[in-house]
């Protein structure tokens, strides 16, 4: 889901280039409803004397993020953060602490930084693959003629032999890089790598607004996506090394969701591999995916259950109402129906009084209230994939609690056995969370205290099954 589920996750802040002494360590508390989080920002110069940065949110255990666009005039700082729709803003006083706030979605958080003793955490990821590749590595550039979208790639190919069967892989939610950057790991650069060493060409690609990509994220939906993968199937068909009859897709997340889409409506898709792909309409997949979230964080039932019934008040107005007043009416009526029902102490532990309510109900509603948070309530993945004639192969981590497998994984299979494919099969990975990562505790907070980016038998799994079905 392209981009909320996990909020406040990837509110990613930078500092800017205001004089050699902004260099160093910063350290701030981001206080969002009743989250205190605290974000320490390591900047530096790179060799061309630009500044960079990147962010830890230690309380969520996630480190090395990186940092997008920054600005200064005079002694005021303005950072672009495009994958998750904010920023930061501040004035630097020269010496030893920087006044602002966070914005995102409309809303400003006001943040203060310190200079901070803590050290630039170096992140083990042994799997991101290193130069000099066994293979071909070619940076793209192209656009989509009706749009007049940009796009930036990477295309890796082998050094001798094709043409080649080829796939494009489509990112999850949130605006990411070509290689799916998330916590320091990068799952697509693996992907790659592994495919390419086995044969096969590999085109990812910058979601809009990253790397030199362009196109409009505020108003776009998954369904404007599917049309930006067309125009990258379009550049694979332009290109000698590519087999032009076996040109698949690879999406993760939402990026299931847009290759079946893709698939439906365009016969040359050969394959489609979905990785904890949707089968699921999103309002429901919502439900089950918050009440999944909170149980790995909170086991008390009484708890989980009362956040998943806000949550479907919540849904219910954005899906039934027909503006904004009507919404926030019939959110709040959600709101005290929920009340009357729930035990009065679960009330005050989410810190639910009548003022913070309203603010945090707005909040919610502001942020689900957007073209593509509501075209992914309403879309049913199982329609797009019963109108498939391609062959598919749908995976999923037995600990995933974003994209729960069991439920969305029949529905996937349910909906392939109306479609035209004759060829499909789903399965469920053991061990393995949203990332396909061996995991312990199994909670969004462990993806990047882990060090495995990708499991290997996952990495096989769909190299086995190309090798069998495609190449």
């Amino acid at each position: 889901m392209k981009n909320g589920f996990l909020a406040f996750l990837f509110i990613l802040v930078s500092l800017f280039p205001l004089a050699q002494g902004i260099t160093g360590n910063w350290q701030g508390i981001l206080i969002a409803g009743p989250q205190k989080l605290k974000i320490v920002f390591h900047v530096k110069t790179d060799s061309a004397h630009s500044y960079i940065s990147s962010f830890d949110s230690p309380d969520q255990h996630a480190f090395g993020l990186p940092c997008s666009e920054t600005s200064v005039k005079a002694d005021s700082l303005v950072i672009i953060i495009k994958m998750i729709n904010g920023g930061y803003h501040g004035k630097w006083n020269g010496s030893d602490s920087i006044m602002g706030y966070f914005f995102q979605n409309g809303q400003n958080f006001p943040m203060g930084l310190g200079r901070s003793s803590d050290s630039e955490v170096v992140l083990l990821r042994p799997q991101t693959p290193k130069p000099p590749f066994p293979y071909n590595s070619e940076d793209l550039e192209y656009d989509n003629p009706v749009s007049g979208i940009h796009y930036s790639g990477t295309l890796t190919y082998p050094k001798s032999g094709g043409p080649f069967a080829a796939a494009i892989l489509i990112t999850g939610s949130g605006q990411q890089d070509r290689d799916e950057t998330l916590f320091g790991h990068k799952p697509f650069a693996v992907i790659a790598d592994y495919l390419t060493r086995r044969g096969y060409a590999v085109l990812r690609v910058d979601d809009r607004q990253m790397g030199k990509s362009t196109g409009d994220v505020e108003r776009a939906t998954s369904k404007d996506f599917a049309k930006d993968v067309e125009a990258s199937m379009h550049e694979l068909q332009s290109r000698k090394e590519i087999d032009q009859k076996k040109i698949g897709l690879i999406g993760h997340s939402e990026g299931g969701l847009i290759a079946s889409i893709v698939g439906s409506e365009n016969a040359t898709v050969d394959f489609i591999i979905m990785l904890a792909g949707p089968g699921l309409k999103g309002s429901k997949l919502l439900v089950l995916q918050s009440e999944a979230i909170a149980r790995s964080t909170n086991p008390v039932e009484n708890s989980v259950e009362a956040n998943k019934n806000l949550i479907k008040f919540l849904i219910d107005a954005i899906l039934y109402s027909r503006d904004s007043s009507e919404q926030s009416a019939e959110a709040w009526k959600g709101y005290l129906s929920w009340k009357k029902t729930t035990d009065p102490d679960i009330v005050a532990a989410m810190g639910l009084n009548e003022a913070s309510a309203r603010i945090q109900i707005r909040a919610q509603l502001d942020r689900m209230n957007t073209p593509w948070f509501v075209y992914f309530l309403q879309a049913d993945p199982a329609v797009f994939i019963s109108r498939l004639y391609c062959k598919v192969l749908a995976l999923d981590g037995s600990k995933d609690i974003q994209v729960l497998p069991d439920q969305n994984l029949a529905a996937i299979e349910t909906a392939l056995k109306k479609s035209a494919s004759k060829n499909y099969s789903t399965e469920k990975l053991p061990g393995l969370n949203h990332l396909f990562q061996h995991c312990k505790t199994c909670t969004v907070e462990e993806y990047g205290q882990l060090e495995e980016t990708f499991a290997p038998e996952a990495l096989q799994k769909m190299g086995d099954w190309l090798d069998k079905n495609v190449k």
